[in-house]
């Protein structure tokens, strides 16, 4: 079975500063129909102005994972944590039992662009943690690279939760793949171009929840690059 979710179904907030589209209830959107998938919460996609961010602010139990798209995000947190993030690094942070950070548009002249994705965590009120990593483009190149893992395989950086997230670039009409294990669901969010789930044609922004499949083939991309979770229920 699978669920489309189209990019312009989405929710939002502009702030000016801050363009924000919430695939998920988050914030001012409250959707009760679209409240995330098993432990996936949040995929906030924002556009952050020249010279403006998030101020210091608080999180409690949450696996928090930046996706650079375009731009560099400067990073700041209470761990002690400092850094500029830029197109192919992902960002962990694991907020457990409290941290403070900041997110800051690096530049004086260009937005960035980058991908906000919460996870809730399997353990409660841990030691808050920090991970980051570089995945270049060729790595994600024609196949899924793993990003994201409970246990780091791969050099991916290390999930508190049985979820995994793989990052591709594609391009053609060659076939791309990923088998679906009992008791275990997907979410494929198309970060930008074109390309095809299981034959149904998607694009930037748009979503497919994939459930009770032997996997999925993603086939026919233009310039393409996408984001697979890999979820329990």
């Amino acid at each position: 079975m699978l669920k489309v979710r189209k990019s312009n179904e989405r929710g939002g907030a502009n702030f000016g500063w801050l363009n924000s589209q919430h695939t998920f209830s988050f914030g001012s959107y409250q959707d009760a129909a679209h409240m995330g998938v098993g432990p996936l919460r949040v995929i906030n996609e924002d556009h952050v102005q020249a010279g403006r961010g998030f101020e210091s602010h608080g999180h409690k139990n949450m696996e928090i994972i930046s996706y650079v798209l375009d731009g560099a995000l400067e990073h700041k947190d209470s761990m002690g944590n400092g850094s500029v993030l830029r197109y192919g690094d992902v960002q962990r942070m694991s907020a457990g039992s409290g941290v403070v950070h900041s997110e800051f548009n690096h530049s004086k002249t260009e937005q960035v662009h980058f991908l906000q994705i919460w996870i809730i965590p399997n353990t409660a009120n841990d030691a808050p943690g920090y991970e980051e990593k570089h995945f270049d483009a060729a790595s994600k190149q024609g196949k899924l690279r793993l990003i994201a893992s409970p246990d780091g395989r791969e050099g991916s950086v290390s999930l508190r939760q049985e979820a995994s997230i793989y990052a591709a670039i594609l391009d053609g009409a060659g076939a791309v793949e990923h088998a679906i294990a009992p008791g275990r669901q997907l979410y494929v969010h198309v970060i930008r171009g074109s390309v095809k789930v299981n034959g149904i044609a998607v694009s930037g922004g748009d979503a497919v929840h994939v459930e009770k499949e032997a996997g999925i083939s993603l086939t026919d991309a233009n310039d393409s690059e996408v984001l697979v979770f890999d979820l329990p229920y």
